[in-house]
């Protein structure tokens, strides 16, 4: 059974930065794609970085040159480093993977950017 545990998040002022991981099991880690997701409230939950199994990384325009994913193999776990932190970055973070044909997530960690 796949199991995702995020932690890490916070709350952080305008400009600082975060670190958040996902530690993962009952999954071949080293074999999978990794994403990371976040929903605001009232807003769809969007993706915001993923990493592939080749450490090919993707960021959407909104977090591109703040975010930055990167993955351990052998620790089963998945990282989200975050900086220049701005306050419509506050959301539920989540980690997640898929294994078709159904999508894994986890139970989320808060992230509040505000001064």
């Amino acid at each position: 059974q796949v199991h995702l545990v995020e932690s890490g998040g916070g709350l952080v002022q305008p400009g600082g930065s975060l670190r958040l991981s996902c530690a993962a099991s009952g999954i071949v880690f080293g074999i999978i794609t990794m994403d990371w997701y976040r929903q605001a409230p009232g807003k769809q939950r969007e993706a915001v970085a993923t990493i592939t199994p080749g450490f090919r990384t993707y960021y959407p325009d909104s977090v591109k040159g703040r975010f930055t994913i990167s993955r351990d193999n052998a620790k089963n776990t998945v990282y989200l480093e975050m900086s220049s932190l701005r306050p419509e970055d506050t959301a539920v973070y989540y980690c997640s993977t898929e294994r078709r044909p159904l999508r894994y997530w986890g139970q989320g960690t808060q992230v509040t950017v505000s001064s």
